[in-house]
């Protein structure tokens, strides 16, 4: 433990639970719009089991990372005149990953917008395992993610040789898992409660699920090495300019919300409007 309370260790710590809060923000709302469809008893259970699971699955993963690194070894090639492609198991899991989550998002806006919003009945029928069962699926899908962050950011080399070693890296990335889930599960029932309020909210938290199920499609066939014809390979999706977009997007949601409360909305109606000016002409005459 001694490795921790280094200043090295120190800056390590804060800078990966910062990134793991960071790379947490699309578990949120996934765990948001996923349990905000269960009865409202069975809320604060789905988003903590999610989290909880979230957190299991990485240690995980941490603990099996040599497993995890072989997944980047070929398992078979695709070789034609006009594509080629390398498949690896951890691109099979992120191009999945991406396909469920888009699938997920557009089925939700779809019944949102269509007006198919269940009624008590229908929620009812959303039970407690099947929203876990989600939650596990694109949990696993975003630990490998953030597991690969954390081995990236944190060197495993002997302290010799500038790392941290083994252990000493295994104590930093997993201490760092621990305080963001547990810091994401203090903040998970307000910005729930907030988020399920806000039919704007909705949409556009549904809308970064479709731009990271995007991210995760670009970054599992960069993976796997996809290339069409000689010279276009596909590659990865910076997720800084994602980031951006969203912290961006929420920014100027958040200018529209306060303005809506400022003052009262303005409506508009044509015909009433050419009334009123026939009205004003008629008083001049």
């Amino acid at each position: 433990m001694e490795v921790i309370f280094t200043a090295n260790g120190l800056i390590a710590l804060l800078t990966l639970t910062f990134l793991e809060i960071i790379l947490g923000i699309d578990n949120i709302v996934f765990l948001s719009i996923v349990s905000g469809k269960l009865k409202v008893e069975d809320q604060p259970k789905a988003r903590r089991i999610g989290l909880l699971l979230a957190m299991a699955f990485r240690i995980i993963l941490l603990f099996g990372i040599t497993w995890v690194l072989s997944l980047q070894q070929t398992l078979f090639a695709i070789e034609l005149s006009f594509f080629n492609a390398h498949i690896t198991g951890q691109s099979i899991i992120i191009f999945a990953g991406g396909l469920f989550l888009l699938y997920k998002s557009v089925n939700e806006i779809h019944h949102k917008l269509e007006g198919e919003e269940e009624s008590e009945k229908g929620k009812a029928g959303n039970t407690l395992t099947a929203a876990i069962i989600q939650i596990a699926v694109l949990n696993l899908v975003f630990s490998f993610d953030s597991i690969l962050t954390a081995v990236g950011l944190v060197s495993m080399k002997e302290p010799s040789e500038g790392g941290f070693g083994y252990a000493g890296a295994l104590e930093i990335m997993i201490l760092a898992i621990i305080i963001s889930i547990i810091i994401m599960m203090i903040f998970a029932g307000p910005v729930s409660k907030f988020v399920n309020e806000h039919p704007t909210i909705q949409i556009l938290g549904l809308s970064f699920l479709i731009l990271i199920g995007v991210m995760l499609l670009a970054e599992g066939s960069h993976l796997a090495h996809f290339r069409f014809g000689n010279d276009v390979e596909v590659a990865s999706i910076p997720k800084g300019y994602l980031y951006f977009s969203i912290f961006f997007s929420l920014f100027v949601e958040f200018l529209n919300l306060r303005m809506k409360k400022t003052k009262n909305a303005v409506k508009l109606h044509n015909n009433k409007i050419v009334d009123k000016k026939l009205k004003d002409t008629d008083l001049l005459d």
